[in-house]
């Protein structure tokens, strides 16, 4: 695909790294680096981070972050390998296939505004991501994030959590005006959870398979929920914060602590 502009084909990435990693990051610029002639449209900034873990009960220690900003459009994804080269390597694979996505929404965009029209391909489900690490000590929450959700439809959702490699995406949906957390599953492909079910029926058209949850979230105090999770065994949950009275998702992370999404306001 070619948009008449001069895209050059190797980024300039910005490489950290944490821990004992040698010859790591001279590895990871030149292999994303060379992911610029998929972008087709300039690439703002390419960040990447690989850090290794000292606990030795990980299975996979070296973790690999990457941030690129493709012409105002964020792109990140994250894995876990034994080593630095098969993290990166696995790094590449996963930002290719998001790059791809990439072009495609950008061609959609403009065929859109040539046609009046809306359409998305149905992608094919990411590899399965690793669980997340378990730890000995005390679990908490330590990560917190508050954003202001602009309603969108389903199918703007799942590009978004695509596009940033999420295992669920929080949002607005635009017809209901309903807070619901979208999340891959099969064989669908996809899951809504929502917290009012009973308001289904007034969803905005999407296209990709999409199935409903009936059941609303669980009403519970925060610090209620991390056992909760525990307790289901799930990667992240769903529920309303009793205090607060707005839903949120609570999720494991890497480290084996807790992250806490909410909406805004």
């Amino acid at each position: 695909m070619s948009n008449g502009v001069q895209v050059p084909e190797i980024i300039d990435v910005d490489v950290t790294t944490h821990g004992d990693l040698p010859g790591a990051a001279d590895y990871a610029r030149k292999k994303i680096g060379e992911l610029g002639r998929l972008s087709h449209r300039p690439v703002l900034y390419a960040r990447v981070r690989l850090s290794r873990h000292h606990d030795p009960a990980v299975e996979s220690p070296v973790v690999a972050q990457a941030n690129l900003d493709v012409n105002g459009r964020l792109v990140r994804a994250q894995v876990h390998a034994a080593t630095a080269q098969e993290a990166i390597d696995l790094l590449e694979a996963r930002l290719r296939r998001r790059l791809e996505h990439v072009a495609e929404h950008f061609d959609v965009r403009r065929r859109d505004r040539l046609e009046g029209g809306r359409s998305w391909r149905q992608e094919s489900r990411p590899a399965q991501r690793l669980n997340h690490f378990q730890r000995a000590t005390e679990r908490r929450v330590i990560r917190r994030k508050s954003f202001t959700m602009t309603p969108c439809t389903i199918d703007d959702a799942i590009a978004e959590m695509e596009l940033l490699d999420y295992d669920f995406h929080l949002f607005t949906e635009k017809g209901s005006g309903t807070v619901g957390v979208l999340y891959r599953s099969e064989p669908t492909g996809y899951r809504l959870a929502l917290v009012a079910p009973s308001v289904a029926d007034e969803l905005a058209p999407f296209s990709h398979a999409v199935t409903v949850s009936p059941h609303p979230p669980p009403c519970l105090r925060e610090q209620d929920a991390p056992e909760r999770l525990r307790l289901l065994g799930l990667p992240f949950l769903f529920f309303i914060d009793a205090a607060a009275g707005r839903a949120g998702v609570l999720y494991h992370r890497y480290d084996g602590h807790f992250g806490l999404v909410t909406p805004a306001g």
